[in-house]
């Protein structure tokens, strides 16, 4: 059975679950793969004495309109993996897994380059996304453990995180952290994609793509401090390396950064190590193959669960301090341990005909420990609840992705041909522990430093969950003239298990199977106006358990999209409009007064809404980009009756944004720059029933530059005008504030 030889492959796949990385990297090169990247047959330069194949006059054409095409007086060719010019991209491989033209898309994308992340200073990933249309960047605000956001309202930055084109999936707290320093750049992809990837987001990913071997030498360190003393120091090296001759050409690249101080919350670390090594062999001019690894560590502690009454409303002595710890600096710590090892192998077999094979294997161990907020114990003395909390989750993911590229003619119509086959091997090791019988702190008085409580002997959840997915697809991209129709079509067959841990007996397993669909149709005008339609579902089997320990079901969706795209011409940006109504059912959402918190699935959450989005280079010294997202977000089914209707928690239904940075080009103030942008985020709510809202925010951000020579110094600061204001609340007891000023001042060298 086909069924059966897929999943058994996809059980090589599946990791050790106890396995060291060295162990796991040892055993990696033939099974234990995975990633993705996607790029389109590079133009390849001959020497005069290799003979020439004579290629049919379509396949010459075909190969000559798959090669990316250089912007003019500019000297700069993109490649979907490669650097953005200024703010602007014209091309990505997100949305089809091949080298395309964004305005050639018929689907929502968003592209955050190299040189705006610097412009910006992020310090973690969701911080890149903030200016980004149909995107909540920072859902939990302060939050130093993970990256959070939300894509056309739904959280997804557990089934919608991308690395390279594959997924680096995460459930309970096996999260995983990528690092800034190490982004070339960031594609979002708005609306369901799992034709292409299997499970994930039906509102969209973010797929960030790594920093590859440059071909010209790159030397470039920088070190920074804000003012919580949070400082750093990061290097980027790489280029050639020199080899015998007939061996061919290999580059070579390491990133890396030491991170280390507090935060705006006491006893609140942010300690990052990261380190990034790569290389790139081409034997030849049409073969390439890059190997990625990464290492990290992090050090941190628990974010703070807070009450409604105190964050958002005052309590009788007003509001709780922004820089108190709930827990406890003797007991609480969050550390996670990450690394990872894969290829991008690309092979030109033909004119007409690419292979491509990208694999990755990725560790992380995660450990947290602490007590956590539990809603007033007497709001007249300002003492909250707390409860004692344990969380220990290993997770090992393998990917594994197959393509073949074909391009052809069948009379006027252009064909870019795509067939894939894709394996995905997951494992957590998931033990988690909680009990009451902390004392409650005093807010304004508190007291650290006792005996630590002990946790009960029995864990409430000692599960090792599997899952093995194996998934085909196809697609085509058919040019006629100034239309250009994406048909993409992919079936998945999935199996999971559930272990208890301590007998090692399987306590629940569930297989599936599932095809999803994807129809696109875009019209470039020769004036730069492009619209377009699409129509997509999306199967998504999510890996979990729900509030009574059993495996969760696969989650669906299905969206419809229209828009238009306009790249005025002779102007080097583009603004995009896009509407949508996107169904999402089997949605996981958090049980109401749950401890520790629970999620069941509740029948279905409609998002319905529009996105505004401008990106420009518009002079030489002048960048910016814009955006605008308003939707409105509602259970249209569920066992409640009386939640249909309802916007879930956490979720504000506008979003606008807009940043600017000039940079002097001539004259006395050359190399001088400066930028800025202002942040709007709606009001959202504090519980299901819609009563307690959390009021709308307007945040400022701000940045000078001065490059001299090789030198570059910086001045960041994001929410300017130090607002202290609650980021979200998952329910009346769980509000997290957001991030109060930073300001952070950075110089940087390279040579």
């Amino acid at each position: 059975m086909l069924r059966s030889a897929v999943l058994a492959t996809a059980s090589a796949l599946v990791l050790m679950p106890q396995a060291s990385l060295a162990q796991s990297s040892a055993q990696s090169g033939a099974t234990n793969l995975p990633s993705v990247t996607v790029t389109a047959p590079e133009a390849r330069r001959r020497a005069s004495t290799t003979p020439q194949r004579r290629a049919p006059r379509s396949s010459a054409q075909t190969a000559n309109r798959s090669k990316p095409q250089p912007q003019r007086n500019v000297g700069f060719v993109e490649t979907p993996r490669g650097p953005v010019n200024g703010y602007v991209a014209g091309r990505s491989s997100s949305g089809t897994k091949t080298n395309t033209p964004i305005l050639q898309t018929p689907q929502s994308v968003s592209v955050i380059g190299a040189e705006q992340i610097r412009d910006q200073k992020p310090n973690k990933l969701d911080e890149v996304l903030r200016y980004t249309a149909g995107v909540r960047a920072g859902t939990f605000g302060t939050d130093t453990r993970n990256d959070w956001w939300l894509i056309r309202g739904f959280k997804s930055e557990d089934i919608g995180l991308f690395l390279d084109g594959t997924q680096l999936f995460y459930t309970s707290y096996a999260s995983w952290k990528l690092q800034t320093p190490n982004m070339e750049r960031v594609e979002v992809l708005r609306g369901p994609s799992a034709v292409l990837y299997g499970g994930s987001s039906p509102s969209g990913i973010v797929n960030v793509i790594s920093k590859l071997p440059p071909a010209e030498p790159i030397r470039y360190v920088e070190t920074g401090v804000n003012n919580f003393g949070n400082a750093y120091v990061s290097f980027d090296f790489g280029g050639p390396v020199a080899t015998s001759p007939g061996n061919g050409k290999l580059f070579a690249r390491v990133v890396g950064q030491v991170q280390n101080g507090g935060t705006q919350v006491n006893f609140t670390p942010d300690n990052n190590y990261f380190i990034a090594p790569s290389f790139t062999w081409k034997p030849d001019a049409d073969t390439s193959f890059t190997v990625l690894a990464s290492a990290s560590k992090q050090d941190t502690r628990g974010i703070n669960f807070l009450p409604y009454q105190g964050t958002v409303t005052n309590a009788p002595f007003g509001k709780i301090p922004t820089s108190f710890f709930v827990g406890d600096p003797s007991v609480d710590k969050f550390t996670r341990e990450q690394e990872m090892l894969g290829y991008q192998f690309a092979r030109n077999l033909t004119e007409d005909l690419t292979f491509r094979q990208n694999a990755r294997f990725a560790h992380v161990d995660i450990t947290y420990r602490g007590y956590v907020g539990n809603d007033w114990a007497n709001v007249n003395t300002a003492t909250l609840n707390r409860y004692n909390w344990y969380a220990k989750n290993t997770a090992n993911q393998a990917n594994l992705d197959n393509q073949l590229e074909y391009r052809f003619d069948t009379g006027p119509v252009k064909h870019t041909m795509l067939f894939g086959v894709d394996l995905k091997g997951y494992q957590i090791d998931d033990y988690q522990a909680f009990g009451f019988g902390v004392s409650a702190i005093n807010v304004f008085n508190p007291s650290y430093g006792a005996a630590e409580v002990p946790l009960p002997s029995a864990p409430f959840r000692n599960f090792l969950i599997t899952q093995k997915q194996a998934g085909t697809y196809l697609q085509d991209q058919m040019k006629l003239g100034n239309f250009t129709l994406v048909l993409s079509g992919r079936n998945d067959w999935v199996e999971t298990t559930q272990d208890a841990r301590d007998t090692g007996a399987t306590v629940g397993s569930r297989e599936d199977s599932k095809f999803s669909g994807r129809a696109g149709l875009i019209y470039n005008f020769d004036n730069g106006i492009a619209p377009y339609v699409s129509y997509s579902t999306s199967y998504n089997p999510i890996i979990g358990l729900n509030a009574q320990n059993q495996l969760f079901l696969p989650e669906t969706g299905k969206q419809a999209e229209i828009g238009v795209k306009v790249a005025p011409k002779g102007f080097d940006g583009y603004f995009t409009v896009s509407a949508f109504d996107l169904v999402r059912q089997n949605v996981a959402t958090t049980l109401p007064g749950s401890v520790p918190v629970l999620q069941n699935q509740t029948g279905e959450v409609t998002s319905r809404g529009i996105e505004l989005e401008a990106v420009a280079n518009a002079t030489k010294e002048l960048k910016f980009i814009g955006s605008f997202t308003a939707y409105h977000l509602f259970n249209s089914r569920d066992l409640d009756p009386s939640l249909v209707g309802k916007t879930p928690t956490n979720t504000p239904e506008l979003l606008v944004s807009g940043w600017a940075d000039y940079t002097f080009k001539d004259g006395p103030l050359e190399g001088f720059g400066f930028g800025g942008g202002v942040r709007y985020i709606g009001a959202s709510w504090a519980d299901t029933a819609n009563t307690l809202e959390v009021p709308a925010v307007v945040l400022g951000d701000f940045a000078v530059h001065y490059e001299w020579q090789n030198w570059r110094t910086a001045l960041n600061v994001i929410n300017l005008t130090d607002k202290m204001y609650v980021a979200s609340c998952a329910s009346a007891t769980s509000c997290f504030y957001g991030d109060r000023r930073r300001v952070t001042a950075s110089v940087s060298y390279k040579w």
